[in-house]
């Protein structure tokens, strides 16, 4: 979808080039400044996008707590004792 704002942010500059009327110009300048800026917006959005994680795999505290339960349940299984906690 970003690449359609730098389209029309080339048409709009390309109809500044060819037109006489100074409305026109201003008109098409200011439209190719806002497509251009929302086409560099949508694509650092895009990049940005791209790399987060999917907040699905993010574990709850529930979870975590749960997940922590069965690794000291299988050490204590093992015999070997829990890792004191970090300070």
């Amino acid at each position: 979808m970003h690449w359609l704002y730098l389209l029309l942010a080339l048409v709009a500059l390309a109809i500044a080039f060819k037109t006489t009327s100074v409305a026109v110009l201003m008109v098409c300048l200011l439209a190719a400044l806002g497509f251009g800026l929302a086409w560099v917006l949508k694509l650092l959005a895009a990049r940005v996008d791209s790399q987060t994680r999917d907040s699905t795999l993010i574990l709850d505290p529930a979870e975590l707590r749960r997940l922590r339960e069965q690794a000291e349940a299988r050490r204590a299984a093992a015999g070997n004792p829990p890792a004191p906690p970090a300070a």
